[in-house]
């Protein structure tokens, strides 16, 4: 068995923007041109692919969003939690990545039915220290997150979203490899920037200026040493450099549109337990 990272990707083969569920959607419906979306996530399969086993999902028609995997759920060692969406939309969907996880091996839990939890959009592994940073304020409850730490046997911390452009903590916050965090810290409230500064020390932390975090800079894939990500500008790529990582941009416009970049289109499969 190979011992590289395994990475969940879906073909964007039905992707379209046909409906509004966060503020980067709006305007967008019937906007984007599927030729190029399929090329872009060609160009981020294969990039992954050199570092990672990239795992495909048949998409299904009439799940636009299905090619978001990051949102199927949340993956730690075999176990899974499977998200169950706030938006209406995306209710499909669930059944769909329950299968798959069941499928491929995952001991799977079932949140109830009332709590709203959307996957590895709102629930990081932090690379530096044994807990999962779990997002709440707009698309995953607070409520969730007892159940996610008992189920996962992992500390979670909870941290509070407060824009509703940043709706799921990964277009905010990317844990990377050696501890590092890329953030976003106008996107939490005061008390959550102040959760983060206690628990990573200073020269570990990467702010992210407004202007790259509405590139989604933040919504980066992270494997060993290397980073992809779609284009950004300023100084962050140099930063990222001088850390010691190496650094893919690829252009991801039409994913922007529904408000997903390189992470939302994938999940990591290969979480392997901390000590």
């Amino acid at each position: 068995m190979s011992d590289k990272d395994r990475i969940l990707m879906c073909p964007p083969d039905h992707f379209r923007v046909d409906y509004v569920i966060n503020p980067w959607m709006d305007g967008n419906e019937g906007h984007m041109n599927l030729d190029r979306a399929r090329a872009q996530w060609e160009i981020l399969r294969w990039s992954i692919s050199q570092v990672a086993d990239v795992v495909t999902i048949e998409p299904e028609p009439g799940l636009p969003d299905l090619v978001f995997t990051a949102n199927a759920g949340v993956v730690y060692g075999n176990r899974a939690i499977a998200s169950h969406f706030m938006p209406m939309e995306r209710r499909p969907e669930e059944q769909y990545f329950k299968h798959w996880f069941a499928e491929n091996g995952f001991d799977l839990y079932d949140l109830p039915e009332d709590l709203g939890f959307e996957g590895a959009g709102d629930a990081l592994i932090d690379r530096g220290g044994p807990w999962l940073w779990t997002g709440h304020g707009f698309r995953t409850e607070i409520e969730a997150h007892a159940h996610i730490a008992s189920w996962l046997d992992l500390e979670v911390v909870s941290i509070r979203l407060v824009d509703e452009r940043f709706y799921h903590i990964d277009t905010c916050m990317c844990p990377l490899s050696g501890g590092y965090l890329l953030y976003h810290p106008p996107a939490f409230d005061d008390a959550s920037r102040a959760e983060i500064e206690k628990r990573v020390p200073e020269d570990k932390r990467i702010p992210v200026s407004a202007e790259n975090a509405g590139h989604f800079a933040c919504n980066a894939v992270n494997v060993g040493d290397r980073i992809f990500l779609h284009r950004t500008r300023g100084r962050l790529i140099p930063a990222l450099e001088e850390r010691g990582f190496y650094v893919t941009q690829i252009s991801l416009s039409e994913f922007l549109k529904a408000g997903g970049s390189a992470k939302c289109l994938t999940l990591k499969l290969s979480e392997p337990l901390k000590s």
